[in-house]
């Protein structure tokens, strides 16, 4: 991946700007900050299985640049470059440099109480109304999926009939949102989604910090209280219960059962 992301700089004609290195989930992407001509920018670089590489999340970052709102905060995307090399395909993006750290550098779930103004608050309600007003065909969570793991992975009979669906970003956790200057990152899986889902996301990986859930859960109430944010709960609940089968943030199990809980009774449960 070092080799490659050099390969791409060269590919776009900049220079390494100091030696931080900031992997994705599971080394899937590296990223590094560079100066361009136009200044500071941030060099990512995805890899996937040359058979594998393309398709939607490739697309995502390209699409969202044409699609979202300039009031949508996020790095503007300047320039891509993709390629294969020895049976793996490359995708290389150049973005705006975003100076304000992630909240959360490791990993999407919250494990401290992190310093949030109202501000920062009213901004992240703003974006997420704008992109829920995006018109798009791609598609964040589908109907199938539902159909197929929500009995499974909650554990009881459930109406998995999506009751609205609107444009999310599809990814929103504390990894990918900055402060305290609001930039929403990581654009590869936005899409149609029940209606509330990226609030409901961000909640589900707070719960190991009560206060920040509880934050969420009154700035969002809403959201969250209407029949189609209890509903993208659980939605959340039954993909983050999955992930956990796969050794993935297993402490968000037991609290994410709790949570289940209470939801149970009041959002599409049938006998």
């Amino acid at each position: 991946m070092r080799e490659m992301h050099s390969a791409a700089a060269t590919m776009l004609n900049v220079a390494m700007a100091e030696c931080r290195e900031a992997w994705g989930w599971q080394g899937r992407t590296l990223s590094r900050p560079v100066i361009s001509a136009a200044g500071d920018a941030w060099l990512r670089l995805a890899a996937a299985p040359e058979g594998k590489a393309g398709g939607k999340l490739w697309e995502g970052p390209l699409e969202a640049e044409r699609s979202m709102p300039s009031a949508v905060p996020r790095p503007r995307l300047r320039e891509r470059r993709t390629w294969t090399d020895g049976g793996h395909g490359y995708l290389a993006e150049l973005y705006e440099r975003v100076d304000a750290p992630v909240i959360a550098p490791s990993e999407p779930v919250l494990r401290r109480e992190p310093d949030l103004g109202g501000e920062w608050w009213e901004e992240l309600g703003a974006a997420l109304d704008s992109i829920s007003e995006v018109s798009t065909d791609r598609v964040a969570v589908r109907q199938q999926y539902l159909d197929r793991a929500m009995p499974q992975f909650l554990g009881f009979p459930v109406d998995t009939r999506v009751p609205a669906w609107s444009t999310a970003h599809g990814d929103l956790h504390w990894a990918n949102l900055t402060s305290p200057t609001l930039a929403i990152l990581d654009w590869e899986g936005w899409g149609i989604a029940p209606a509330g889902y990226d609030v409901a996301l961000l909640h589900a990986y707070s719960l190991l910090v009560p206060g920040t859930a509880a934050e969420i859960r009154h700035r969002f109430s809403r959201t969250l209280d209407s029949e189609s944010g209890r509903f993208a709960q659980l939605v959340v609940i039954t993909e983050l219960l999955q992930s956990t089968t796969r050794g993935d943030h297993l402490d968000l199990e037991k609290p994410l059962r709790e949570h289940l809980a209470k939801l149970r009774s009041t959002t599409h449960a049938v006998a």
